[in-house]
């Protein structure tokens, strides 16, 4: 689904990300560990068109796609949500996402029938009339997940969806990336939370000062020594 081949992305003298390899296989979770300034977002900003690499490329489906702009990307099937969640602050639940779905619909009212199957989907359809700006984290994030399942991609790239929620919160968005998976989507997740990276993750793969250190199954990520010494601190248990 996504071939990474040999990514150097710098900013300015700095380089973010050196020479990284990995790839996707279709319908897995694919999940990208490692300390704060490893390079995870940069390597889905750099993927998903917003950062331009210095060197190497990225292939989705076998076509090459650096170099193409962020729409362009979405519109070849792989959308993204950010970490800090960007909603559009001042129009209603249903509008924003109504707004990913013209990405295919052809008129308002297919674009309207997706958006609200995708609320419901995320839980989120009773809140379709609220302002976007007076949503709780918890369901802003969940609403970050909606826009991008709207454009109806096959390869979802998540930046730390989960962080800030309550258990709780948690638990339902575990509940709801197990489902996108289960329609087939191919999902890759920048994740720091250790219950949700061990319980979803088909594979991981672990950066660490802007190079790929490791890359495995939890299991065998959970007890490398070096992703311990690095970053876990304590061998894990999926």
């Amino acid at each position: 689904m996504l071939r990474v081949r040999n990514l150097d992305v710098s900013y300015g003298p700095v380089a973010a990300l050196r020479r990284v390899s990995l790839h996707v296989n279709p319908g897995e979770i694919a999940t990208i560990i490692g300390a704060n300034g490893a390079g995870k977002t940069t390597l889905l900003r750099s993927i998903a068109g917003l950062t331009p690499a210095r060197g190497g490329e990225v292939l989705f489906r076998g076509e090459r796609i650096s170099g193409l702009k962020p729409h362009q990307i979405c519109q070849r099937g792989m959308a993204r949500t950010f970490q800090v969640v960007k909603p559009l602050q001042r129009m209603s639940v249903m509008d924003n996402v109504v707004a990913s779905a013209f990405l295919r619909a052809k008129d308002r009212s297919e674009a309207d029938a997706v958006a609200a199957e995708t609320l419901a989907f995320a839980g989120l359809y009773n809140d379709r009339d609220v302002i976007s700006k007076g949503l709780p984290l918890g369901k802003r994030k969940r609403l970050e997940i909606a826009r991008a399942l709207a454009t109806q991609p096959e390869l979802l790239l998540l930046d730390e969806s989960f962080a800030g929620l309550n258990p709780s919160e948690l638990d339902e968005s575990i509940g709801i990336i197990r489902k996108i998976k289960d329609r087939g989507i191919t999902i890759m997740i920048i994740e720091h939370h250790m219950k949700v990276i061990m319980s979803i993750s088909d594979r991981i793969v672990v950066l660490s000062y802007g190079e790929k250190l490791a890359e495995g199954t939890p299991q065998e990520i959970g007890r490398n020594p070096l992703v311990i010494e690095a970053y876990l601190g304590e061998a894990q248990s999926a």
